[in-house]
């Protein structure tokens, strides 16, 4: 009798051992948008009927829609301090202060403060304190004559900035995020690529705002130098936008869009038909019915196995 309940209880054993279990797990790839007319209005009252979404070209079906508003945001800061931005690094202190101010709700959305020339450094992590922002705000600012007189063969490391501040902040964080760059745009030493911060970015969900803001005789007359491609590309392949500043449009005017299109936002999500077998990237093709309006979002992203 015991060598039968033994026996049973082994066979059970092996039996509960071999059963195939089976685990469905659900990838919803979440898409933001902004939607605008020609002349730049921000619509705010489109149905999700009113979308189509392609992931690789085969239309998917928009499961999840909503008109966002007050979702929680991440936003990094991102500013050029290399010698060519010094006479306009006080006004983009200034008006920084002034978009942070309106835009922070504290203990809701979170800021890091990182400035990018020969070095990167990450003058405030992620806090909701407008007091800690402010503060940090105060530091960022040129390399000292001391640490321009130590070698290097760096000049302004970008596209290392926004790749660490991808992986090393925004890779963790969910809901909205966004990197501002406040830069001209010019690169001289990176050890990755334009296409390398672009592609960090992209996989951790990340839009970037770009902000060209060139001191115009510092490259002999030439404006920008050749940097404004580099943050037209950043912006346009992570959803975002590019902008000038110029005498017609102040930084100040430009804070003021970046903040409405934060605040006005379409989130669509669905579930792609196709099974992911390999960690790779798709492209999203997202559209509206009129014809007339213009759709700001990121046009690839990292589906993750």
């Amino acid at each position: 009798m015991r060598r039968l309940a033994l026996a049973s209880l082994t066979c059970c054993a092996l039996s509960a051992q071999e059963a195939p279990t089976f685990s469905t797990v659900v990838k919803v790839v979440n898409v933001f948008a902004t939607v605008r007319t020609k002349t730049g209005e921000i619509v705010h009252d489109l149905a999700k009927e009113e979308f189509s979404l392609a992931e690789n070209g085969r239309p998917q079906t928009i499961r999840f829609f909503s008109r966002e508003s007050d979702l929680p945001l991440t936003i990094g800061l991102m500013v050029d301090t290399s010698m060519s931005q010094e006479k306009v690094l006080d006004a983009e202190r200034g008006a920084s202060f002034r978009f942070l101010d309106q835009v922070l709700r504290e203990n809701k959305d979170q800021v890091f403060i990182m400035q990018f020339d020969m070095a990167i450094r990450l003058r405030q992590d992620l806090t909701s304190s407008r007091r800690a922002l402010n503060e940090s705000l105060a530091f960022v600012d040129t390399p000292s004559r001391k640490e321009l007189e130590m070698p290097s063969d760096k000049g302004t490391v970008l596209y290392d900035a926004v790749l660490e501040a991808a992986n090393g902040v925004m890779k963790t964080r969910t809901g909205r995020k966004a990197m501002i760059v406040l830069s001209d745009g010019v690169d001289e030493g990176s050890e990755n690529t334009l296409s390398a911060a672009i592609e960090a970015a992209q996989r951790s969900d990340t839009l970037v705002y770009s902000i060209l803001f060139a001191d115009p005789h510092f490259y002999g007359g030439f404006g920008h130098g050749n940097g404004k491609d580099a943050l037209m590309r950043l912006a346009k392949q992570t959803g975002g936008s590019f902008f000038e500043v110029s005498k017609k449009r102040s930084i100040d005017d430009i804070y003021r869009v970046i903040e409405q299109e934060l605040r006005s936002e379409y989130s669509l999500g669905f579930v792609s038909d196709q099974p992911i077998r390999n960690s790779e990237f798709r492209t999203l093709q997202l559209s509206v019915q009129q014809k007339d309006l213009v759709v700001h979002a990121r046009d690839k992203y990292w589906a993750q196995r």
